[in-house]
C-alpha cells in the first residue's frame, strides 16, 4: 500500500500523462526498484512533481545535445580521474548523467542527522582504541579485530589530537533498498575521494540544465572549500593566528589529482608534494620562492604508508621524513589522522551499529546493510552456503576492486571465488544482494533506470558539517549493481531541496 502518496500504478499513470511523443522519458519503467524520481509510497513533493513534468516535455535530441556539450565541456576543463592497468594509465573523464538525483528536505534531514551521528561514533571509537580501549575491554567489539588490522598505527597510541577528531573528512556510501530506505553500505574515514566532482557538477547542470532549475530552491555547494578551510585552520598548533593550511598530494601521476588541485583551490592555500616540504627544528616548513615559511596544517592524501619515511614505510618517495615527529610535538596538524584506516575497515563497518550504541547509546539513524564477518565460524558456513545469492568483498580493497556480486557470477567464478574464501576468510565480509533505487539517466537507448548511490561528505573540526548532497555515482550498463568510476561508472548532480 502506498504511504501517504502514490501508489506505483498511479505514478506510471502520472508519466504517461506527462509524456509527449518524442519526449525524454517516453518508455521509462523502473520496474520494480525504487525510483528516485518517481518515489512510489513516498509523499508527493510539489518540486519534484514540477522537475518531472519538465523533463517530460524535453525531447530526447535536447537531452543528447547537452550531453555532448557536457562532455566537451569536462574535457576542456581537465575534468578527469586515472585508471591503472598493468601496462597502462588513462586519463578519463568521469561520465556525468545530466539528470540529476534530487533529496527532498526530509530525506536529507535522516541523511545530514545520520552522517554526523556515524561521524561522532567514528572519532570516539578511534580515541578509545589509541587509549583506554574499554570497547575491547569490554568485548563489544573482538580485540584482533582492532589491534591485529593493518590500518591500526601503533604510533598513534597515547597520542591526543585536537577536540579528539581523527576523522576531519569522512565520505559516508549511502544505498537505497526497494522500500525507499537509506541504509549505509560502508564508512571512508581515511582520505576519501569525489568532493571535487559535487561542486563541478553543479557547475555543469547549471550551464547545460538552467531551464530545469529555473524557480526551484535547491542548496548550493559552493561552501565546501571555506567549510574545508575553517576546519583545517581550528586544528592547527594553539596560538597560531593566521596558520598556514597545504594540501599534500603524492603529485600527478595520483589518480585523484585533479580532486587535489580542485581543493587547495578551493581553499586558497598551496598544492604540495612531498619534496616541497621539509622538517627543521622539530617544525614542518615548505621552501617558497621567498625561502622557507612554515606550515600550520596539513591536509594529506598520501595513505599512512607513505606519509613518513622515518616512521613507516622506509623507502617512500612521497612523505616527509619528520613529519610524524614534528605532528607528535605539537608542531604541526595532519588532516585525517594516521591510524584512521581501522575505522573504515569492512570487518570493523559490521559493529558500527554496536559502537554508536556503546559511545553514544543511541540507536543507528542509518542502518548498516545486514553484514556477515567472514573470519566468524559461522558466517563463513553461511556465505560459502549462498556464495551465488550474496555480495562478497575484501575487507581492505576500495573502488570496486575484488568483490564478488554472487547473482551476477559465473559458475566458474564462484569456483574460484570460494577457494579464495576458504583460503583467507578473514579478508572478506558478505552482504545480501540488495535492490538498489534507480534514477532516470540518458542511455544510448534512451532514458532508462540505472542504479545509484550516495556519498555525503562530512567536515570536522570543532563540529560537523555535511555539504548539502554528495557524488552521487550511478551504474551506467545496465543491470550491474557497481557503480564506480573506475569500474565504468558516471555521476549525477545531487540536489537537496531547500524547506
Amino acid at each position: 500500500m502506498p504511504v501517504g502518496g502514490m501508489s506505483q500504478t498511479q505514478v506510471q499513470s502520472q508519466l504517461q500523462a506527462q509524456r509527449q511523443p518524442h519526449g525524454s522519458m517516453q518508455g521509462y519503467d523502473p520496474n520494480s526498484f525504487f525510483c528516485e524520481m518517481l518515489r512510489p509510497g513516498q509523499p508527493q513533493h510539489p518540486t519534484l512533481t514540477l522537475l518531472l513534468s519538465r523533463l517530460a516535455s524535453l525531447p530526447i535530441e535536447s537531452l543528447r545535445r547537452r550531453a555532448q556539450d557536457a562532455e566537451r565541456d569536462l574535457l576542456d576543463r581537465g575534468i578527469t580521474f586515472t585508471v591503472y592497468s598493468d601496462a597502462t594509465a588513462i586519463d578519463r573523464i568521469l561520465p556525468f548523467d545530466l539528470i540529476p538525483r534530487v533529496i527532498t528536505p526530509a530525506e536529507w534531514h535522516q541523511i545530514e542527522t545520520g552522517v554526523v551521528q556515524r561521524v561522532r561514533a567514528l572519532n570516539m571509537f578511534l580515541y578509545d582504541i589509541y587509549h583506554e580501549r574499554k570497547i575491547l575491554k569490554d568485548g563489544i567489539v573482538p580485540a584482533d579485530l582492532v589491534l591485529k588490522n593493518a590500518g591500526y598505527c601503533q604510533a598513534m597510541v597515547g597520542f591526543d589530537v585536537p577536540f579528539n577528531t581523527y576523522v576531519h573528512v569522512c565520505g559516508t556510501d549511502i544505498v537505497r533498498d526497494e522500500t525507499g530506505a537509506f541504509r549505509v553500505l560502508e564508512d571512508n574515514a581515511r582520505t576519501p575521494s569525489g568532493v571535487a566532482y559535487v561542486v563541478e557538477n553543479r557547475h555543469m547542470s547549471l550551464r547545460v540544465m538552467s531551464d530545469l532549475m529555473t524557480s526551484l530552491r535547491v542548496r548550493g555547494v559552493d561552501e565546501y572549500g571555506l567549510r574545508l578551510h575553517n576546519a583545517m585552520a581550528e586544528i592547527a598548533p594553539a596560538g597560531v593566528e593566521d596558520p598556514q593550511v597545504v594540501v599534500l598530494s603524492p603529485g600527478i601521476f595520483n589518480s585523484a589529482y585533479f580532486e587535489h588541485v580542485f581543493l587547495a583551490r578551493e581553499m586558497g592555500v598551496p598544492l604540495v608534494a612531498g619534496r616541497d616540504l621539509t622538517v627543521e627544528g622539530g617544525k614542518v616548513w615548505m621552501r617558497t620562492t621567498s625561502g622557507l615559511a612554515q606550515v600550520h596544517t596539513i591536509y594529506r592524501r598520501i595513505g599512512d604508508d607513505f606519509l613518513d619515511p622515518d616512521a613507516f614505510n622506509p623507502d617512500s618517495m612521497l612523505g616527509v621524513r619528520g613529519l610524524i615527529e614534528a605532528w607528535r610535538r605539537g608542531q604541526v596538524a595532519i588532516a585525517n589522522a594516521v591510524g584512521t584506516g581501522v575505522a573504515d575497515d569492512k570487518a570493523i563497518y559490521a559493529y558500527m551499529p554496536r559502537i554508536i550504541k556503546y559511545y553514544l547509546s543511541e540507536e543507528p539513524i542509518l542502518p548498516n546493510v545486514d553484514t556477515r564477518i567472514c573470519a566468524e565460524p559461522d558466517a563463513l558456513a553461511y556465505t560459502l552456503d549462498h556464495l551465488h545469492e550474496l555480495v562478497v568483498k575484501p575487507v581492505a580493497e576500495s573502488g570496486g576492486y575484488g568483490l564478488l556480486i554472487g547473482p551476477h557470477a559465473s559458475k566458474t567464478e564462484l569456483s574460484e571465488f570460494r577457494a579464495l574464501l576458504k583460503a583467507d576468510p578473514a579478508n572478506y565480509i558478505s552482504q545480501p544482494t540488495l535492490k538498489l533505487s534507480v534514477s532516470p539517466t540518458l542511455c544510448a537507448d534512451g532514458v532508462r533506470p540505472r542504479h545509484i548511490d550516495l556519498r555525503p561528505f562530512a567536515v570536522t573540526g570543532k563540529d560537523t558539517w555535511v555539504l548539502p548532497g554528495g557524488l552521487t555515482r550511478v551504474a551506467l550498463r545496465a543491470g550491474t549493481l557497481v557503480v564506480n568510476s573506475s569500474q565504468g561508472g558516471g555521476s549525477k548532480d545531487t540536489w537537496v531541496l531547500a524547506e
